[in-house]
């Protein structure tokens, strides 16, 4: 079996680089053209966002026709799971389904995260994990459920005009306009993976306190927990979120990674948050 996902899943460079992983990728479209965001280092995105300050890059996704390529490259020989961002979030999910119906030689199989970033790479990496154990496609999907519903992407900005000026506000636009220095608590509704607001905070301290307690709660008596503290350009505030989470949380694994520039382009470089999944729901696949 195959495992295709998009670079919203904010996998690292060693595992995107898997035999069994294959990245569709996204694009950003910069005055100059259009650039797939792989080709882009966190840092170098940042400073190409500063040069078009006040205006900010559009996203585009990857059209059918290069899921359907990227499917066909893959044989028939194998199944394909191919599990993308969230339908409430991108068009992603609508062009791999397209292509899946174009490529009949091959057994595709689309899933809806229903999240991204850390999210999305936590069903993404069980999917190969599975896979390489001899799951069968109804096991893992089935197990694809449960990480889903049991974890959490929630996250802060330093400001909100990113996600203001690319039109991503959604469900968090009564924090806009005179609030925008406010600093939001956002996450990834489960129902219908859209951004939901849990909260406001004053300063990115407060926020981040804010962070460690909804987690607490949540996660109160669950195991050992995977927390991976996402963060665009804002290391000291991830260093100290990461922190925060050792205290409070029951910490089997946890790890400090950069997002994709494809998500930056609607939060800026000050975005720092987490994704946190039960660590058994993981380790249990062998």
């Amino acid at each position: 079996m195959k495992i295709v996902t998009d670079s919203a899943a904010d996998l690292t460079a060693q595992e995107a680089r898997w035999p069994d992983i294959s990245v569709a990728p996204l694009f950003i479209n910069f005055p100059e053209g259009e650039v797939d965001a792989r080709s882009l280092s966190p840092d170098e995105f940042y400073r190409r966002l500063e040069e078009m300050h006040p205006d900010i890059p559009t996203t585009a996704q990857p059209s059918a026709g290069i899921f359907a390529d990227l499917y066909r490259g893959l044989g028939s020989e194998d199944e394909i799971l191919s599990i993308h961002i969230s339908s409430g979030l991108s068009g992603t999910l609508n062009s791999a389904r397209l292509a899946a119906g174009q490529v009949a030689e091959a057994a595709v199989h689309v899933v809806d995260s229903f999240t991204l970033s850390g999210g999305q790479r936590f069903q993404v990496l069980a999917a190969v994990r599975a896979a390489r154990a001899g799951w069968p496609r109804e096991a893992i999907l089935e197990r694809l459920d449960k990480i889903r519903a049991a974890t959490e992407v929630v996250y802060t900005l330093e400001t909100l005009t990113y996600l203001a000026r690319g039109g991503r506000i959604g469900r968090v636009q009564a924090l806009a306009g005179s609030l925008l220095h406010i600093k939001p608590i956002i996450h990834v509704a489960k129902e219908d993976g859209k951004y939901s607001t849990l909260g406001r905070a004053r300063s990115v301290k407060r926020a981040l306190a804010h962070i460690a307690d909804h987690l607490a709660g949540l996660y109160a008596g669950q195991g050992a927990l995977w927390v991976s503290v996402m963060h665009g350009q804002f290391l000291e505030q991830a260093e100290a979120l990461a922190e925060l989470l050792r205290q409070r949380l029951d910490v089997g694994m946890l790890e400090i990674l950069r997002i994709s520039p494809v998500l930056g382009v609607h939060t800026g470089p000050g975005i720092v948050g987490a994704a946190v999944v039960p660590l058994s729901l993981l380790e249990e696949i062998a």
